[in-house]
């Protein structure tokens, strides 16, 4: 695969023809993945609201409703962490020219998924930290002046927006890139801040995208959601080239 340089400047029309045209390749196998872990996903959704009813319907430790609580967790992330982590596969095939099979979504990457894991961990813990920080100070100046108590949560809410916008690539980056989590996430921070707007930009137009699929009955989301990786992705690798630092997009 030959390595295209990171760009400054996000190309907000040109990452949408790039994500279609991408889409294109093989919309009924990004359908067909996309409504296969969509399914598998709303088992163990279905699974969780059951463990929710026994426990609220029960008095007492029941082994067997927090057995099932703990699977419906677990599942749903590792369904969460394929479903991204194949996606994203079958969008940079697509987008280099090649039609994407099913096996090629389907196919499980456990480090792939550890390192998505791991990554998207520590932002939210970043996140909580955030708002610890934001209560603390709030509840200090509630005590001075309730009306000086919102200012914390605003700015901790411009902070979640700007984190919002610069760590979207988060998920590509801990696939593909080298570091720890922390450099991931400044490196996120230092290659999209110069297209900061832009990002936002994209981001609403995905948004715009996702709520079509979803004012379709819902069934609008199985040709929007990957539609929305591809759009994603094609952002990517203007941004951040198309090195693969860990062997992810191999064959193997």
């Amino acid at each position: 695969m030959s390595d295209i340089t990171e760009s400054s400047r996000l190309h907000v029309l040109q990452a949408i023809e790039d994500g279609w045209s991408g889409f294109s390749k093989a919309p009924l196998t990004f359908v067909l993945f996309t409504l296969l872990s969509g399914a598998l996903g709303l088992i163990f959704q279905v699974m969780s609201q059951i463990a929710s009813f026994r426990s609220t319907a029960e008095a007492g430790f029941d082994p067997a409703t927090v057995l099932l609580m703990m699977v419906s967790v677990i599942g749903s992330t590792v369904i969460s962490l394929w479903a991204v982590t194949g996606l994203i596969r079958g969008a940079w095939k697509a987008l280099s020219g090649h039609k994407p099979s099913f096996g090629d979504l389907t196919r499980w990457d456990g480090q792939a998924a550890g390192r998505l894991f791991i990554n998207q961990l520590v932002l939210a813990v970043v996140l909580a930290i955030i708002v610890f920080i934001a209560v603390a100070i709030g509840t200090g100046l509630f005590q001075i002046n309730q009306a000086l108590a919102v200012i914390p949560g605003l700015v901790a809410g411009i902070v979640f927006l700007y984190l919002g916008v610069n760590q979207k690539f988060l998920p590509f980056i801990a696939i593909m890139g080298e570091g720890n989590p922390l450099q991931k996430i400044q490196r996120g921070r230092a290659v999209v801040d110069p297209s900061w707007g832009w990002m936002l930009l994209l981001l609403i137009v995905e948004v715009v995208i996702l709520s079509i699929g979803l004012l379709l009955i819902g069934v609008g989301l199985l040709v929007s959601s990957p539609l929305v990786i591809c759009i994603s992705t094609a952002a990517y690798r203007q941004l951040f080239g198309t090195t693969d630092q860990t062997g992810f997009l191999s064959e193997s």
